[in-house]
C-alpha cells in the first residue's frame, strides 16, 4: 500500500484544456502518472475555475513525481515560447 507522503498530489501545470491535456501526455510518456482538475468546468467555463479564467485547467502528479514532471512542464514551457517568438 501507497504512503500518504506518496499519493498525495501536486499541481505541476496550470491553462487552457489544450494545454493541460498536452502536458498530461507528455508527462504519461515519460511514465509519470498525471490528472486534470477542473478539466470540464475549466473548458465550458473559465472563469468559475479560476480567476478571470486563466490557467483554469490543473495537471496534478503524486508529489513523488513532481521535480520530474516539473522538468517536463519547463521544457513545454520552453518549447511554446520559442514557437511563440517565431511567428
Amino acid at each position: 500500500m501507497k504512503s500518504d507522503e506518496e499519493i498525495r498530489p501536486a499541481e505541476v501545470f496550470a491553462g487552457t484544456i489544450m494545454q493541460a491535456s498536452m502536458v498530461k501526455s507528455l508527462l504519461e510518456n515519460m511514465e509519470i502518472e498525471a490528472f486534470l482538475r477542473d478539466e470540464f468546468i475549466g473548458a465550458l467555463n473559465p472563469w468559475h475555475a479560476a480567476p478571470g479564467g486563466v490557467g483554469a485547467v490543473k495537471v496534478f502528479v503524486s508529489y513523488l513525481d513532481y521535480e520530474k514532471a516539473k522538468k517536463v512542464v519547463e521544457q513545454y514551457e520552453n518549447n511554446l515560447k520559442e514557437n511563440n517568438n517565431k511567428h
